[in-house]
């Protein structure tokens, strides 16, 4: 089931690592290591990918060469929203995966691209073709955020919240679906896309929406799905039948599985974003999943790309 490993969502995002805890990323970077390890045991042919990373970067790309986080992956992620969030216009992804391609030679991955439909459902489908024609081919993984709008009483993971106007609620329409369940313009502009884009749809624990997701998924043609297994659920009550549910449920789909969120009783701080007390606890919680749901494959192929070129 699981195809590829992400190690964390976003670590250069406050959203989703505490900068005041972790001002140089060492304990990111260490954590992350020993994460990239753990998955490479339980299954070498499961290909590992830095955490999507959310503004692209260069700099902080280079600073995970520096520390030597680079040579334990096989992929880099970056996560671009310049419709809603960055501050760069969408004719420039070319050259925002050109600088980060300048920092490594390992594949980048677009594993996060989407287009929130708050202003108008219109710019939502613009923004989906224009950005296929932007990446398809430019990256060497496109997957489009995201299936289903987030229903409001859920809350998005953010530290911005209401204080950021608009910015915080547009998490909210970034579906292909709203959130009853009934499509939007984009959702017929995506089948143009589809296989060659993925998907990604974050369930939250014991998610009502998953076998709806699912059958949507098969009616667009989609092949790869990147989700997300949190380490913080696996201590809710009857974690492990709801983690295998999902990954039964996703079983037809090449998944990329994020591996991310600290429990809150096992960080420096008592929150998601913390860097952990013991990062070797992350890891395994990594190793245990990988060797769970990773299927038994010949050899990764980004790895092997890697290994010929060598």
């Amino acid at each position: 089931m699981i195809e590829a490993a992400m190690i964390w969502n976003e670590p250069n995002n406050k959203s989703h690592w505490d900068p005041e805890l972790d001002p140089d990323w060492s304990r990111f970077a260490n954590m992350a290591i020993l994460a990239a390890d753990a998955i490479a045991s339980a299954n070498p042919a499961v290909t590992r990918i830095l955490g999507g990373i959310s503004p692209i970067d260069a700099d902080f790309m280079a600073l995970m060469k520096q520390y030597g986080v680079l040579d334990h992956v096989d992929a880099v992620g970056v996560h671009g929203f310049p419709l809603d969030w960055n501050l760069w216009q969408i004719q420039e992804w070319p050259q925002k995966i050109g600088e980060i391609s300048t920092v490594t030679d390992l594949p980048v991955w677009v594993s996060e691209v989407g287009v929130s439909s708050f202003g108008a459902e219109e710019v939502q489908l613009w923004g989906l073709r224009r950005s296929a024609e932007l990446l398809l081919g430019n990256a060497s993984r496109v997957q489009w955020y995201s299936l289903y709008d987030l229903p409001r009483e859920w809350g998005a993971t953010t530290r911005h919240r209401e204080a950021e106007g608009s910015s915080y609620y547009r998490h909210f329409y970034m579906g292909l679906l709203r959130e009853d369940g009934t499509p939007k313009p984009a959702l017929e502009e995506f089948l143009r896309y589809a296989p060659g884009m993925g998907l990604v749809q974050w369930f939250h624990f014991e998610d009502p929406r998953l076998d709806d997701a699912v059958a949507w998924m098969k009616r667009l043609g989609v092949t790869n799905l990147r989700t997300g297994l949190s380490w913080a659920d696996s201590f809710r009550p009857n974690a492990l039948d709801w983690y295998d549910r999902q990954m039964e449920a996703l079983a037809e789909f090449d998944v990329t599985i994020t591996f991310c969120f600290t429990p809150e009783h096992r960080g420096v701080m008592p929150h998601h974003t913390s860097p952990p007390l013991v990062p070797e606890e992350f890891a395994e919680f990594c190793a245990t999943m990988t060797r769970r749901y990773a299927p038994a494959m010949a050899a990764s192929p980004v790895r092997a790309v890697r290994a010929t070129a060598a």
